[in-house]
């Protein structure tokens, strides 16, 4: 997981296996970890910042952890949402399934296996409509062409082209991306497109994103290309 760290909720009112496991997925993937022992705090949490990936222990002092991931999804949250139990029937698996979780991990588990699974599903939702990332003070919804100011939710609306290139830029993480491969990629290989029709996108990408366009800090330039700074 190379380039932005990702960001992870992990919800569990049991304070030594929250710091325990925090540090792991601190240290082996350099997740940023944001942790709640409820519920409600989860809800909370969740509704006012993003996250890539939700930990939701079933067992929660305030509510079920299943009725909690209800309620996310209820919210319109689409984030993956792995489910931890201490239960290993199919009927439990079922029903957290049913409650809109995206998977189902029973304790003990593996930490390799945990780390599978989250890497597993956070690709799958990258690619799916319903991503969204942080790109500098934005929050990014591809399949909206749109970027929400985080502190004052401005609202900036891209073409589709300008969504194209800042998705293509945030996955390649910190990369920088040579103009052709970008052009290619956006507009796929079409002999009447030059570098200078992406020099333009990018100068008024620039214009609409950054606080200074001619000092760019979020869409800068590299020898041979461009790259997203986190």
């Amino acid at each position: 997981m190379a380039g932005l760290a990702k960001k992870l909720l992990l919800v569990d009112d049991d304070p030594a296996f929250v710091a325990t496991l925090s540090e792991q997925l601190r240290q082996s993937e350099g997740f940023a970890v944001t942790t709640a022992a409820t519920g409600k705090e989860a809800l909370e949490k969740i509704r006012g910042d993003y996250c890539d990936v939700v930990i939701l222990d079933i067992g929660l002092p305030d509510m079920d952890g299943r009725e909690a991931c209800r309620a996310m999804r209820r919210a319109g949250i689409k984030t993956p949402i792995i489910m931890l139990t201490g239960a290993d029937t199919d009927a439990d698996a079922i029903k957290g399934l049913e409650s809109g979780a995206s998977d189902y991990v029973t304790k003990p588990f593996r930490l390799g296996v945990l780390l599978a699974r989250i890497r597993a599903h956070i690709r799958q939702h990258e690619l799916s409509d319903d991503a969204v990332f942080t790109v500098g003070p934005y929050v990014f919804q591809p399949s909206a062409r749109m970027l929400v100011h985080k502190d004052n939710k401005k609202k900036v609306r891209l073409t589709d082209n300008e969504a194209a290139i800042l998705k293509y830029l945030y996955r390649a993480g910190d990369r920088a991306i040579p103009r052709e491969t970008l052009l290619g990629e956006v507009w796929g290989y079409n002999a009447g497109v030059t570098t200078h029709t992406l020099e333009t996108h990018v100068y008024r990408l620039r214009q609409k994103i950054e606080r200074a366009p001619g000092r760019a800090e979020i869409l800068i330039t590299e020898p041979g290309g461009y790259r997203l700074v986190p």
